[in-house]
């Protein structure tokens, strides 16, 4: 662990408490209102030093430690995305922190392109398996053998049946697939997306696999969940832009923090 990450812990600690956190949850595009229901402090990404400028619309650049559901939780408002600067491991650092700070769990949330009809716009998926289409690692120049990190059962067995128990007690239908990470910004073409179909995904986007990566890495749970914002290029006549994925992300988010919030109040 990281010098910066032990003195960002104690800082964070001196402002939010010392009560260990139990879990931590990264938001995507349109789900910065699940940071505003936890009931705690928010820290600006602006005043802890190595954590992410506010790079993309549509997300809240905050660290929220405090209780959501009885949990102890910290809620990461936006994350740094690999098309920003180049970097596979730009949320290594806040994660490191997360881990500081008491955690073994992280769920990462985001907006993602569907390639399957039966999951259209407003869906939510829970992440079974990931495919790293990018080809790009987080851990790239890592000096230790610790880098060689085994990727079975990335999306952690356990986590995952505790959300599919909170949808089904929500009753809200949540899908389980394999996400593929494309490095973007540009958005994908159609013969890309039928290359990725043929691979076995079934939606695609632009972050998490480098968070689930590091996390891993880090000896953290992980868990995630993709809240569909469009059908995939080539899937629908719809128009693909960042502004349509920030104004449908709403639509899936009421069911992602269902689950969610379930989740949580089924596990302590």
């Amino acid at each position: 662990m990281s010098k910066n990450a032990k003195e960002l812990a104690a800082q964070i600690e001196a402002i939010a408490g010392e009560a260990p956190v139990q879990i931590g949850l990264i938001l995507g595009s349109g789900l910065g209102h699940i940071a505003k229901e936890v009931d705690g402090v928010a820290i600006p990404y602006s005043d802890l030093p190595g954590f992410p400028h506010a790079g993309v619309s549509g997300h809240n650049p905050n660290l929220v430690i405090g209780d959501l559901e009885g949990v102890r939780v910290a809620v990461f408002g936006g994350r740094a995305h690999y098309y920003e600067s180049g970097r596979g491991d730009a949320m290594r650092l806040p994660l490191e922190v997360l881990k500081e700070l008491g955690a073994d769990t992280m769920i990462a949330t985001n907006a993602a392109g569907s390639m399957r009809t039966d999951m259209p716009t407003g869906s939510i998926m829970c992440l079974s398996d990931h495919i790293n289409f990018s080809g790009l690692n987080p851990l790239i120049g890592e000096p230790t053998d610790a880098r060689f990190v085994p990727m079975k059962d990335a999306y952690d067995p356990e986590v995952r049946a505790g959300l599919r128990a909170a949808a089904d007690a929500a009753k809200v239908e949540m899908a389980d697939g394999v996400y593929a990470w494309y490095s973007g910004p540009s958005f994908e073409t159609p013969a890309e997306i039928k290359a990725i179909a043929m691979l076995g995904a079934d939606a695609v986007g632009m972050s998490t696999v480098p968070e689930v990566i590091v996390a891993r890495f880090l000896g953290l749970k992980t868990a995630a969940i993709s809240t569909i914002t469009n059908m995939a290029a080539g899937m629908s006549v719809e128009s693909i832009s960042h502004e349509h994925t920030k104004a449908m992300a709403p639509i899936g988010a009421a069911k992602l923090e269902k689950v969610l919030r379930g989740y949580l109040r089924g596990i302590y």
